[in-house]
């Protein structure tokens, strides 16, 4: 049996939780194994659960997606990747 993937989901919309978590669990190789509200969140959940994969919406209130990203990945140093949820300003630095 192959090791399935554990993906944290992060989105201010419970709607858009709710429809990345269903189209993630419907491929029998990702777990869902938790969601995040914001960005805050997302970077205690993250420390607590310890995803292989995180879904990170860009515009939250609290803390956004790049002040998440830019704290968990200096908890938890990883390669990181980009969806096509948002355009990236390229003119924003991450790090």
């Amino acid at each position: 049996m192959t090791r399935q993937v554990r993906v944290l989901v992060v989105d201010d919309s419970a709607f858009m939780r709710k429809v990345l978590t269903d189209l993630l669990q419907a491929d029998p190789s990702v777990t869902v194994i938790g969601t995040a509200r914001d960005g805050r969140d997302a970077v205690e959940k993250s420390k607590l659960l310890l995803p292989d994969v995180i879904t990170l919406d860009i515009e939250m209130p609290n803390l956004d997606g790049y002040g998440a990203l830019r704290e968990i990945m200096a908890h938890h140093p990883a390669k990181a990747g980009r969806g096509a949820g948002s355009p990236l300003d390229l003119g924003h630095q991450l790090f």
